[in-house]
């Protein structure tokens, strides 16, 4: 039994259609959530013990130390730092309380009528960082990015794209990143990208007004330097959307429309890895202004960061947005002789006024913002994903780093005289540290690791909210986990929300995190948005 995941598979086969449409009427109600959510769908063939890991892989290779059973399968990221399998993409439709709705399954190859040939998407399941959901600027679709491949590939999140090829890295395949928008029928669209190259896309949203589709991830994996092609194909970039099929698609080389160097901030004059700064996972876009966090990594600033349009915000690369600047257009004009040594220049983000400056290589870093979500002007609410430490404690039965994280969870931050000051970090509820069972999950001790299988809390991802009438802003965020698991981002997580009033400096007497959904055995939760057409 796989609980509620047994329940939404069946109810995608029984709603869905192969293409998304949905016979002509809105598919999503308005007001509603959205959550995307991945399945393995793998078996004890998918994976052999004793195989060459990354499949293909020449030089500095591993060998398989589990079949592909789940959750076992992903001790293989012991021996294999790139290990992963491809997975179905389903975005659940649930009401504001939790209830579901229904269950749209992305095109994919396990689907009948769906050969290699027609459009199809999958995610890497154990990476934690994928499938964040975007509204687009004027509400009328959903944006998330995901490969365009088979499920049950082998190390696709850290493949090459056929367009940029890295010969140091260990994987050799090659596989289009996409980026995919979904209407309020169900229809589905794509936009294929050579970015992103030996790594992956995080997120999306399209920008209506201009007609482009701004996006957020890391690239690169292999040795330093790295090839041109992956320097720019890192970070903020910009793209067209698409009516093509992915087959009739030929992405070029891709187009960055934002970059940093810790080389702007004083006192820093080296600079890190080049194209490793701008290692971004979440973003957003409010009052005409693009924003990304980068919270992993051990380059560049865990920090809150947004594209200057005007080049003047911020000369010292710490900031604010001036007031009436319009959203990026274009891809950065970069002086391509100066990749190798600058990376992608001039610059033209910072870090927003008031957040960390930190580096990440820091000891006394403790900065891991993902995603973000403005309640006004002058409230933001950060959600901070916490260090990942599973240090865990047989006496006290809890994962100990996680438990004491001070900043882990939702933070809230206050516009104060021009600069960005954190109020507070909500975290009742979430019992951070505190183990959880899930359905026919293994308990007790994962040999491979020595730790327990059951996960815990340690913080949170992709969130999203909304102000009610009566002036109070309901936050709904994705948990990340620790666990004793090989690979943490494989832990079924959960769907969390909380009320805060916007305006307050403290937190209310008795305000605390509740459970909305929770993944199932072989799931695992990873965006969460408003269905398309909702407004306010």
């Amino acid at each position: 039994m796989r609980g509620w995941g047994l329940f939404v598979a069946a109810a995608a086969v029984a709603l869905c259609v192969a293409s998304g449409a949905s016979a002509g009427s809105d598919y999503f109600k308005a007001g509603n959530l959205v959550v995307s959510r991945t399945v393995y769908d793998g078996n004890a063939g998918t994976v052999q013990v004793g195989e060459t890991l990354p499949p293909g892989c020449t030089s500095g290779c591993g060998a398989a130390i589990s079949d592909g059973r789940y959750p076992a399968v992903f001790d293989n990221d012991l021996v294999d730092g790139s290990f992963g399998i491809t997975s179905r993409i389903f975005l659940d439709q649930l009401t504001p309380s939790g209830g579901l709705v229904g269950s749209l399954e992305v095109p994919n190859s396990t689907q009948n009528g769906v050969p290699s040939e027609r459009d199809q998407l999958v995610t890497s399941f154990p990476s934690k960082s994928e499938l964040a959901l975007n509204l687009s600027t004027d509400g009328s679709q959903l944006s998330f990015m995901g490969y365009v491949a088979p499920v049950d590939a082998l190390d696709v999140s850290n493949s090459n794209t056929p367009g940029v090829s890295d010969p140091t890295n260990p994987v050799p395949s090659a596989y289009y990143r996409a980026v995919a928008t979904v209407d309020a029928h169900g229809k589905f669209r794509y936009a294929l990208t050579n970015a992103y190259s030996g790594n992956n896309g995080r997120a999306a949203i399209v920008n209506a007004t201009d007609d482009v589709i701004y996006a957020a991830g890391n690239a690169g994996n292999g040795a330093n330097p790295q090839p041109d092609g992956v320097i720019v194909g890192g970070g903020a970039q910009i793209m067209s959307p698409q009516v093509k099929a992915e087959i009739a698609q030929t992405p070029g080389t891709p187009t960055p429309v934002g970059s940093f160097s810790i080389t702007q901030l004083p006192g820093n004059s080296a600079p890190d890895k080049v194209g490793k700064d701008t290692n971004f996972r979440g973003m957003t876009i409010f009052d005409n202004v693009l924003y990304y966090t980068k919270g992993s990594g051990s380059n560049g600033v865990d920090t809150v960061y947004f594209v200057d349009t005007t080049n003047s915000a911020c000369p010292d690369g710490v900031g604010l947005p001036v007031p009436s600047a319009p959203l990026p257009n274009a891809p950065i004009d970069y002086d391509a002789t100066a990749l190798q040594m600058l990376g992608v220049a001039p610059y033209n983000m910072c870090v927003l006024s008031g957040f960390p400056t930190i580096l990440a290589k820091s000891k006394a870093n403790t900065s891991f913002p993902f995603g973000m979500w403005f309640a006004n002007a002058h409230t933001l609410y950060v959600a901070d994903e916490g260090n990942g430490t599973n240090t865990f404690s047989t006496a006290s039965g809890t994962y100990t780093a996680a438990a004491a994280q001070k900043t882990a969870g939702l933070q809230k931050w206050q516009l104060v005289n021009g600069s960005w000051q954190r109020a507070y970090t909500l975290q009742d509820g979430l019992e951070l540290g505190v183990p959880y069972n899930v359905a026919d999950y293994p308990t007790g001790i994962n040999a491979a690791t020595g730790l327990p299988w059951s996960p815990a809390t340690d913080g949170l991802r992709n969130i999203t909210g909304r102000v009610g009438a009566d002036g109070s802003a309901t936050i709904y965020a994705i948990t990340s986990t620790v666990s004793g698991g090989g690979d943490q981002g494989a832990d079924p997580n959960k769907l969390v929300a909380i009320t805060d009033n916007p305006a307050a400096t403290t937190p209310a007497p008795g305000e605390a995190f509740n459970t909305v959904r929770s993944a199932g055995y072989e799931e695992a939760l990873r965006g969460v948005a408003w269905a398309p057409g909702t407004t306010g």
